[in-house]
């Protein structure tokens, strides 16, 4: 899968799940769960621990689920994490060096941004899309409304407090996807190993953003220039 059709699929889907737990285990299991439950794609963060071998083996064993990087910090991290066989890399800031790496290796980035003069960085960097994060603490939809108006050509993630209660808003704000952590992997469900309590919210993030999705002219993130 290159790197026009993974920004196709988390345009699709709406959905990217964040991978964030305490062993490769609960991940496998988490991993496993979302997918049933109809997201095909899955965010390892890099507080997971062996999470660069987990990735690899996601990779090589689970051709149907597209399999990114999260929490990447620095390059030698990125790059890991594309030999590993990242299809697309996301960080909470921006960070060059990973941006660098993602654009080196023909892999779609998304790194975290929070000011204008975030994005702008982001963008001269080479990041394909980008991600506003922590969104909920600073404005929540009405926040990620004001900060894409100046930037039409740039495609938005929202992540970091996303709630099916509030998903439809990010949706109508010009979001092209949103990241979801806790709030669609309860840690309450991965200690009980209670797949059907993440399934069904998968099926129910999924279902919501299909159904908030309204399609906006001009905003298909920057990959489509280069």
């Amino acid at each position: 899968m290159n790197k026009s059709e993974v920004c196709t699929l988390i345009k699709d889907i709406g959905i990217i799940p964040a991978i964030r737990v305490a062993t490769v285990e609960d991940a496998h299991f988490a991993t496993d769960a979302v997918c049933q439950g109809g997201i095909p794609i899955v965010e390892i963060t890099m507080t997971v621990p062996g999470a660069v071998g987990l990735i690899a083996h996601l990779a090589r064993y689970h051709h149907k689920v597209l399999i990114g990087a999260g929490t990447v910090l620095d390059g030698a991290t990125a790059r890991s994490c594309i030999d590993a066989g990242a299809k697309f890399l996301t960080s909470p800031g921006v960070e060059v060096a990973v941006i660098a790496a993602a654009v080196k290796h023909r892999t779609l980035v998304f790194p975290g941004v929070l000011t204008p003069t975030d994005v702008i960085v982001a963008i001269e960097a080479g990041a394909d899309l980008v991600k506003l994060f922590p969104c909920a603490p600073w404005g929540g939809a009405a926040y990620l409304k004001s900060l894409s108006a100046p930037f039409p050509d740039v495609g938005f993630i929202a992540a970091g407090g996303v709630t099916l209660q509030t998903l439809s808003e990010y949706f109508l704000a010009g979001a092209l996807a949103v990241g979801v952590g806790s709030e669609l992997i309860p840690r309450q469900a991965v200690h009980d190993r209670d797949r059907r309590w993440i399934t069904e919210l998968a099926r129910r993030f999924l279902g919501a953003a299909q159904q908030s999705r309204v399609p906006r002219q001009g905003q298909h993130g920057v990959s489509g220039r280069r």
